[in-house]
């Protein structure tokens, strides 16, 4: 045993030596093991030179086996490294990708968008380049941020200062149960960043005050507002008026929803222009109090979507002037025409009493 053992060696390092590539090294050193393995099957028992190479089959074997199980799981190893190291430099290379051009990865991701008329592939980069803050990681939020997100749209902004609860998720389906305390804008980057890791989004685990409202805005193209409480409506409505930034509104009741643009620097009314005031408590109760029809956020939140890439992109006509309601109970769409207020308090002209 000793004897191969040594002559393994001298194949080994003295082929080394003499610049014997790897793979001839280990074609004697397998040569040598089948010579060794045919000597115990074929030799008699008591020929000198099986026993001087142990004696018996079965310890070659298992030897054999063994050393197979390790080839086995180094070329393993060493391909799942490969892998990895691919990954990373076809992630680094996305990365490294311009915000104007797309990785192969990107153009093969949106190639149902790039194939549409109507969006095409300078409607694509001009998704890439857009950035959306999203008012509300809730009903409303959760389809509006996934459908941004794997729709391509560069930089998500996102801002909620709840967790997510058992109760959110009979509708709120970009939380799941394993995150179940978890912020919601913490929840809401995991998922988006697990659907497109090609954006970039930004959480803001706050409540959106008067103080910040100006400054978070003005760093982004467009608002969406799917919060569900009247005097951060209204906050959203004048922080978008005073800087001229379109704004997608949507909102909820049991089994009704509505979406609607509202831009008056585009001649299309505020916000405040259609509803001047909050209604009684007791005329708009919460979803907690009167109930919502579980998919409804996603019909009315996946609407807000389309609004927002019809924007960014300026295909079709947006829901500027116009408010569509959707009646699920009765299988019923309505559209509206709205119209701007002049004497409205937040971007009208103040009425003079003569």
């Amino acid at each position: 045993m000793a004897v191969v053992l040594g002559l393994a060696g001298l194949i080994w390092w003295g082929g080394r030596l003499i610049a014997l590539s790897k793979p001839m090294r280990i074609a004697l050193l397998l040569l040598l093991y089948g010579a060794i393995v045919i000597m115990q099957l074929t030799l008699p028992a008591e020929q000198p030179l099986r026993l001087a190479t142990g004696g018996s089959v079965a310890p070659w074997l298992i030897f054999g086996s063994l050393g197979l199980m390790v080839f086995a799981y180094s070329k393993g190893l060493q391909r799942l490294r490969n892998r990895a190291k691919h990954h990373e430099e076809q992630k680094l290379t996305d990365t490294q990708t311009s915000n104007d051009a797309f990785s192969e990865t990107e153009l093969n991701r949106y190639a149902r968008h790039i194939v549409m008329r109507e969006i095409g592939g300078a409607g694509q980069k001009k998704l890439k380049q857009a950035k959306v803050l999203v008012i509300g990681a809730g009903g409303l939020g959760s389809p509006v941020l996934q459908y941004l997100a794997a729709s391509g749209v560069g930089t998500v902004g996102v801002i909620d200062d709840d967790e997510v609860e058992n109760t959110n998720l009979q509708r709120q389906v970009l939380h799941t149960d394993a995150r179940i305390g978890m912020a919601k804008v913490f929840s809401a980057e995991a998922a988006m960043v697990a659907q497109n890791p090609y954006v970039t989004v930004r959480p803001y685990h706050r409540k959106l005050t008067e103080e910040i409202a100006t400054e978070l805005f003005a760093d982004y193209d467009l608002i969406l507002d799917g919060t569900d409480n009247f005097e951060t409506r209204y906050r959203v409505n004048r922080t978008a008026v005073a800087l001229n930034k379109p704004l997608i509104s949507g909102a909820l009741t049991q089994w009704e929803g509505q979406v609607s643009v509202f831009h008056p620097a585009d001649n299309a009314p505020c916000y405040q222009c259609i509803f001047p005031q909050a209604p009684a408590a007791e005329l708009a109760p919460s979803c907690a109090e009167a109930g919502v029809l579980g998919p409804l956020p996603g019909v009315i939140g996946a609407m807000m979507g389309v609004e927002a890439i019809k924007i960014i992109t300026g295909a079709g006509t947006p829901l500027k002037g116009a408010m569509l309601i959707y009646d699920a109970l009765y299988g019923e769409t309505r559209r509206i025409s709205l119209k701007r207020d002049p004497y409205c308090a937040t971007c009208g002209t103040p009425h003079q009493e003569n």
